[in-house]
């Protein structure tokens, strides 16, 4: 009777450390609980000092074009190569100069001067040239494009492609770039995703469950800002994982080897007690 109970209690203490809880692995269980909830403001990328973009006017005018896009310079062969961005030729070959954003918020835009887009969407930055170029009767019909050139965030830990990736559209949330990252391992936590920001010189951290829809819709960075870093913390058995052999107290090969143990020895003492 005692042996059997020996058994037993081995075989169930490695069930339970061999098998993971499904409620640690699915994502939204209280997607149900959520539907029709209000959720937090939509969160736009905005320009920031430091931050570099490209401007791009088009008018009806080859020449007005010419005058409010920069020249991209490129060495070639020692020299200098001026190729200007309203040319056919700089725009086929994929020629962009942008403009750095100034500590106070500004850059210096051909024709216009200093112009503060800090604080700007996309959109409210071509819009506000636009205007301005409209109100100086510089150009009425002008078309103008702004793309982010250096912005971008980073995800680490446990996700299948860890690595930093540029932001190309102006509203980026956390699934948004833990898809891009091929989403978490099977050894990433999926109640411990961690957020670090740097909001006005100062370093925020905040933390979201992703088994939790409501905890994840309602995080202040479910919308991802330029700069941010995704943390995924591993799970026990990626700890356990991280020893020499795995063959610590705590993991699972060590039950189960000791569950097999305890098995073989069993059944050697029942044969002998039978014969």
């Amino acid at each position: 009777m005692i042996i059997k109970r020996f058994i037993y209690v081995t075989f169930a203490l490695a069930l339970a450390v061999s098998c993971s809880t499904p409620k640690r692995i699915l994502y939204f269980q209280d997607a149900a609980i959520v539907n029709g909830m209000r959720t937090i403001p939509h969160k736009l990328i905005t320009v920031r000092p430091k931050d570099k973009i490209s401007i791009i006017v088009n008018t009806s005018s080859e020449k007005l074009t010419a005058l409010f896009n920069l020249p991209y310079v490129t060495q070639r062969l020692g020299q200098n190569v001026t190729s200007t961005i309203g040319g056919t030729t700089a725009y086929s070959q994929g020629y962009i100069s942008g403009y750095t954003v100034d500590e106070k918020g500004c850059i210096d835009f051909p024709v216009l001067g200093r112009i503060r887009v800090e604080g700007m969407t996309r959109d409210q930055i071509a819009q506000t040239i636009k205007d301005e170029l409209n109100r100086q009767g510089q150009a009425s019909d002008a078309v103008v494009t702004v793309e982010f050139m250096n912005l971008y965030y980073q995800v680490l830990g446990e996700v299948t492609k860890p690595g930093r990736y540029p932001i190309d559209k102006d509203e980026i949330t956390v699934l948004d770039a833990l898809s891009v990252a091929g989403d978490l391992t099977i050894y990433g936590k999926r109640n411990n995703v961690t957020v670090f920001r740097n909001q006005d010189g100062v370093q925020e951290c905040h933390t979201m469950d992703l088994c939790s829809m409501e905890s994840l819709i309602n995080s202040p960075a479910y919308y991802l800002q330029q700069g941010d870093v995704i943390y995924v913390e591993p799970n026990g058995v990626r700890a356990r994982h991280s020893t020499v052999n795995g063959n610590n107290v705590r993991s699972t090969s060590f039950w189960i080897s000791l569950a097999s143990l305890a098995s073989s020895i069993s059944l050697v003492i029942i044969n002998s007690l039978s014969k």
